[in-house]
Parts: structure tokens; sequence; C-alpha cells
């Protein structure tokens, strides 16, 4: 049995998934529009929910059923999308894309996105924008909430167990293991079925309250429920932005505002004349399909342009988008709801095997269209991120350091990943020089500058974590301390994470030149000059050269569309704000009385910086970092620091 249609819970899905692309193509616009995907739980939880209730008291509930019509409503224009993102990922996407793009369409396939992308997540990770199919996690937790949520409701149906009272005690379980595991946890708390199956509850929860004959509601109880919910999610669309812990405690705007427009019922003031227009309606007709086709258009359109694509770019892939989505609806799904015959059902579960094995042959190394030799240099550069190998795990305090070398003199490296990046150097003189090899501790913490009192919004690292190891940086059994990090980003770049200098109550802003960069660039100096007075060598580790410029991606030239090649143009020119920073850092240094270990020096020559090797093989692994590999066997400019010079023997 299905719950009678409701205009208005269409019109409710045009708000989720209208909020959701405009969100992906111009995200300034509506910065929290990924808040979406939370009122699509609720909806989802409340009609299956209803379905089930439903089904059951009227004693014909099926489970055969019940997965046959998911089949039907998710299938169709689900293995579409995924054939061909395949297809055109195959024309456009070079082999090591591909093989990435292979295990994204097996994960959305046997619907376990979710836990495909939260595997992949993490730091060095390959860039949100540029995954093709990075939406289907959400679709991957509601298809898990499809298995087990029948089976459990059939249970409690038997038993006679308060139904409602259950779903309540489900949902709080939730959202306790959400809001417990935001900060500790956030890629988990995000990617996680547990975490996220309180807000299809919510639905369920609803779904469980109007089972129950009730009374007619007051119309004003509707009225107020109606303009509450869609308040609540207006304010969740302003409100909430992607660098606050969500879904933690923000998560309660949408999924409560979604919630309350549902129990508003089909007259609430604004279910009736706006969520029930008729163009609301059509647009929540083909969300499913709409939401399906948007991310892929606009993905792929960023990997062709090979950054983000100009405005009229973006507003033509939504236009595609939004036809794509029609000729799905009109075409594909419309045409298999009316067919309810066993072999069309089996053509649909097979569609989705031959999908999965396509993915599974592309991720097992099925060469794309561009697969040169050259071209693949170019693309596993972006892999050579395995700055830690050969470390040794120790403990400072609860911090773990990773250590290279068992030599007499101890040095310290302390920064954010671009002092890392230097670690396999350290490796290879542990490895060919064990006798002369200091004992390198490297703490390094993730996108957190080493400056007191610099932190990033939603990086938990930044913080208590640095001021112990900064303290114990004062330790005489260190000999000597580096201190570097991404200068270039917190300094001269528009960082997607806002940064702060926080003092005395008040957060001064660092990105886009704000006023918290001179105040951080004094707390620089003052670490360097109390580090320096304890008569230890202190080295201030110069950044290296960054931008689009130096990107791997940037070594090819030609179209994706056409016929990629690799540049001969080795060397990009030094961006002039980061020449200027090198200066001012350079005179902190030298007012602090330590030394600079200088990469750019060694990168640039005249004005023009190394991104590729003689032989085209790239120096950076993205677009500031360097490779493992180039580190490893060109980052000379440490040793001295790494072999335990002497006194005055550190680089210039």
């Amino acid at each position: 049995m299905h719950p009678k249609y409701r205009a208005d819970i269409d019109g409710l899905r045009a708000v989720a998934v209208a909020s959701v692309v405009v969100y992906h193509a111009f995200p300034g616009l509506l910065p929290g529009g990924f808040i979406g995907v939370d009122i699509f739980f609720v909806i989802s939880g409340f009609l299956i929910t209803t379905i089930i209730l439903q089904s059951h008291a009227a004693a014909d509930f099926s489970y055969r059923e019940f997965y046959a019509r998911r089949i039907r409503r998710i299938f169709p224009a689900l293995m579409l999308v995924l054939a061909a993102t395949l297809a055109f990922g195959w024309y456009v996407l070079l082999s090591r894309e591909f093989a990435e793009l292979g295990k994204q369409v097996a994960g959305g396939a046997s619907f376990v996105a979710n836990f495909v992308f939260w595997s992949e997540a993490g730091y060095f990770d390959t860039a949100s924008e540029v995954k093709p199919l990075l939406h289907l996690w959400s679709l991957g937790i509601e298809e898990q909430f499809y298995i087990f949520w029948p089976l459990l409701l059939g249970i409690a149906w038997r038993r006679r167990w308060p139904i409602v009272r259950v779903l309540w005690a489900l949902a709080a379980l939730s959202f306790l293991v959400n809001v417990l595991t935001i900060h500790p946890f956030r890629t988990a708390a995000f990617y996680s079925p547990v975490s996220r199956f309180w807000e299809l509850m919510a639905g369920a929860i609803l779904a469980g309250m109007r089972l129950a004959p009730a009374s007619a509601p007051k119309p004003w109880r509707s009225h107020v429920q109606s303009v509450l919910g869609v308040g609540l999610i207006v304010l969740g669309l302003v409100a909430v932005r992607s660098d606050k812990a969500f879904p933690g405690w923000w998560a309660l705007l949408p999924v409560l505002g979604a919630a309350s427009c549902i129990a508003a019922g089909p007259l609430g003031v604004l279910n009736k004349y706006i969520l029930s227009n008729r163009a609301m309606v059509w647009l929540g007709l083909i969300s499913y399909p709409l939401y399906l086709w948007h991310w892929p258009l606009l993905a792929f359109a960023r990997i062709v342009e090979g950054a983000e694509p100009p405005l009229g770019a973006r507003a033509a892939m939504v236009v595609a988008s939004i036809a794509l989505a029609w000729l799905t609806y009109r075409y594909v799904e419309r045409f298999v709801r009316v067919r309810s015959d066993t072999g069309t059902l089996r053509v649909l579960w097979q569609s989705g095997i031959v999908v999965l094995m396509a993915g599974l042959v592309v991720l097992a190394g099925a060469p794309a269209r561009n697969d040169s030799a050259l071209l693949q240099k170019v693309v596993d550069a972006g892999s050579d991120r395995d700055y830690y190998e050969g470390f040794k795990l120790v403990n400072l305090d609860g911090f773990p350091i990773r250590r290279f070398g068992e030599g007499a003199h101890k040095v310290l490296l302390i920064g954010d990943s671009h002092v890392m990046q230097y670690a396999p150097r350290a490796a290879e003189l542990a490895r060919s020089s064990p006798g002369q090899m200091a004992t390198v501790d490297f703490a390094t913490f993730f996108a957190c500058p080493p400056i007191p009192g610099v932190l990033g919004r939603g990086i938990p690292e930044c913080g208590e974590g640095l001021d112990k190891v900064l303290q114990h940086a004062l330790d005489p059994k260190f000999d000597a301390v580096v201190i570097g990090g991404c200068w270039n980003c917190y300094f001269t770049g528009n960082l997607p994470v806002t940064y702060e200098f926080r003092t005395g109550g008040v957060a001064y802003p660092l990105n886009n030149g704000g006023p918290g960069i001179p105040r951080s660039l004094d707390a620089l100096e003052a670490v360097l000059k109390r580090l320096a007075g304890r008569g230890k060598k202190v080295y201030l580790l110069l950044d290296n050269p960054t931008g689009t410029q130096f990107a791997p991606d940037s070594l090819i030239e030609g179209s994706r569309l056409g016929k990629p090649a690799v540049t001969d143009m080795r060397t990009a020119a030094l961006p002039p704000d980061q020449a200027s920073l090198d200066l001012q850092l350079r005179r902190i240094a030298a007012s602090s009385g330590v030394e600079i270990v200088d990469a750019t020096s060694h990168l640039c020559q005249d004005g023009q910086c190394l991104r590729a090797m003689p032989d085209k093989t790239p120096v950076y692994a993205d677009d500031n970092h360097l490779r493992a590999t180039y580190t490893r066997h060109s980052a000379t400019y440490l040793d001295p620091i790494f072999l335990g010079a002497g006194e005055g023997a550190g680089p210039r």
C-alpha cells in the first residue's frame, strides 16, 4: 500500500534538489545548499516507513514486492547515469583517473559509495570537485537503510512492540553517535550510516505517529508547522557552512524543518500555495534523475577546463542536467513504472550486475582513451605521496612523532604537510648515510600553521597539540629545531578553509589579506626568538613555490576532448606575492637570529621555477606539495640539518 499522493512533498523534493544543485554550481549563492540531502533523507524515511506500516496494517506486506519496487524506482536512472559517466570518463580521463572512476562506479552500483569515499577521504585525497560520482554517497546510505529497515519494522510489528517508541529510541541512539563523533571523527560522522540514520528515522517517526487514527489537525496548527518548517530550512540554507561541524547539531535545522513541513500536511499555508505549486511539483518529479545527472556534468566540466569552469559553463551544465533529468523521467522512469512484469525486473537487476562488473574491470586496469606513457607519468605524480615510508613511530607526550635515524644529534621539525613532504629525504639519508644521520623527528599537523593562536575552522588538530609540541621544542635534548609551513597558503592564498588569528577573545581573519596576517607573522617571530634564545640551532624553512601552474595537470596541453599531450615548458614564473613574502620572512628570520632554509632558491632561477624534470616527470604531486620521489632524491638543501651538521653549518 502506498500513501496518498501529496503534491507538497514533491515540492519539498524540489526545494531539496534545487538547493543541492545551486550549491554545487554556484556555491557563493547558497552556502548551505548541501543540506538538501538531509531533506531528502527525511522524505525517504517518511514515505518508506508509511508504505511498510500501512502494508503491515493491511496484512499484505511482502519483502519481495518491497525490494522489487525499490529496484524499479532506483535502478533505471541510476544505471543509465553510471553507464554514461563511465563511457564519457573513458573519453576524457587519464588512466589513473579512469581507474578511480571505475571504483566509484562499482561503489555506486553496489550501494556502498559512502564507504568508498569514506575510505578515500584524507588530506591528500583527490579533490572532491573532480570525483564524478561523489554525490552517490547519500544514495548508499538510503539503500543501506532500506536493507535493514523493513526487517526491523517487520519484527516490531509481529511482536507488537510500541512502534513510535522504538523509532524514537533508535533515532536518539543514531543522533547521539552523530554528535559524539562529529568532532573527533568528522569524516566518519559524515559518511557513516549509523550517524546518519536518525535523519531518515525523523521521517519514520512521523509515519509511525500517523498510523494510529487521530482527529483532523486544526488548521492553525498546520499553518504554524508549515511556516516553521520552511523557516527552519531557509535558516539552514543561509546559516550552515561547509566548514562547520556538519552534520552534528547543525543538521537539526534541515531535518526538523523537513519534518515540520511534512507534519503540516497538504493544507498548511506554505505547503498549499508554494510547495504544491505546479512548477515546484514538476521539479520534484524529476528530482531523483536531476540529482544523479547534475554532479557528473559539473565534475567533468571542471576536469575538461582544468579549473573551476566559468559562470556560463556552469549554468549550461545545470540546464543540461535539467534536460537530461526530464528525458530520463519521461522516457526511462515512466516506461519502467508501467511495466511490473518479472522480465523488466530481471533486466533491471541484471543491468546493475553488468555496470558493477564494468566498474571492477576499469578499476583492475582497463585503459582509457588517452593512455600514453608520458601522460601516465603526469597522472602518476598525483599519487606519489608516500611521505612517511620507513619511519619509526614514537610518542611525545601523547602526540605521535615520526622518527628517522638514530644519531646523537637530535633535530625536531614542526609544521604542516609542507614540512612532512621532506620526510622522504630524511628516510633516504637514514638508509644511505646511517653513520652521519641525526635523530630526526617530524611533528606535523595537516593544514595547521606552526604559529600559536592561528586556527583553521573545522580542523581540530590545530591548537592544543601544536602548543604541546612547541613547548617540547624548548627541551635542551633537541639540538636543532626547524619551523616550516605552507606560508604561501596562509599569507598569500584565498583558502577554502577560514583561518583566524585569535587573541584576547578576538578573531582576526587571514583569508584574502585579512588583518590577521601581520599579527600571525608577529607571533611567528616571537616563536622563533623564544626558541633561538634557548641556545639551540633554529631554522625557518621557506615555502616552495605554489599555484595551479605547478600542478601535474598543468603540464598537459590540449583539450581533454581532443588529443592531450605533455608540454615542453618545464618551468613557471614565481608569483610576485610569494617572492615578496619570502623577503618578509627573511627579515623575520634575521631579526630573530635564526637561519633560513630556502627551497625557492633551489627550485627557481631568474624568477622561473621548476615544475618538471628534463624527462618531463612532474616535480609536484599537486599544486603545492612536492612529490615524494623528488624530495627523496633532490631536496639536498636539508642535508646539512639531517646529517647533524655542526653549529653554523646550516643552509642558506
